[in-house]
């Protein structure tokens, strides 16, 4: 569960029941209940594609850095979780040293938010080339049928 799922559950929760108590008419609860979580799937809908047409930019940019920030960035998080969890462990028990380096929740937010991003910007980048892949082939198949 992402943090905007969890926010959203927060204030999804009271506000049902507030509606529970105010409309009488169950019916007409349930239609109020289920417009929120419509108009909510398609705010959610629009941020992630918002997300998505950023990374996207990002990775077709021209600059190095502007294409490879975001790996860079999971590499060094990777590089303090490998360090605190397998590094630092064994050299604290081996030789009786060992840094550990905070890793704050943020962080580690921004990780799986990185890494939902990278994988959401792959199956983009592999679905439009398929597409465009399987495009090319039926219009292949087209010249063939016609000559």
């Amino acid at each position: 569960m992402n943090l905007v799922t969890k926010a959203l559950s927060a204030i999804t929760g009271p506000l049902f029941g507030v509606i529970d108590k105010a409309v009488t008419d169950k019916d007409e609860a349930n239609r109020l209940k289920s417009e929120i979580r419509s108009q909510l799937i398609e705010s959610q809908d629009s941020l992630l594609k918002a997300q998505m047409q950023i990374i996207l930019a990002e990775a077709q940019g021209e600059s190095w850095l502007q294409r490879n920030w975001r790996p860079l960035l999971m590499i060094v998080i990777v590089a303090v979780i490998a360090n605190n969890y397998l590094l630092a462990p064994y050299l604290g028990a081996i030789f009786g040293v060992g840094l550990q380096l905070d890793l704050p929740e943020r962080l580690w937010d921004l990780m799986t938010i990185g890494v939902g991003g990278y994988v959401t910007g792959r199956t983009v980048e592999k679905g439009i080339s398929s597409w465009q892949q399987g495009k090319a082939q039926s219009g292949l198949y087209r010249e063939a049928d016609t000559k």
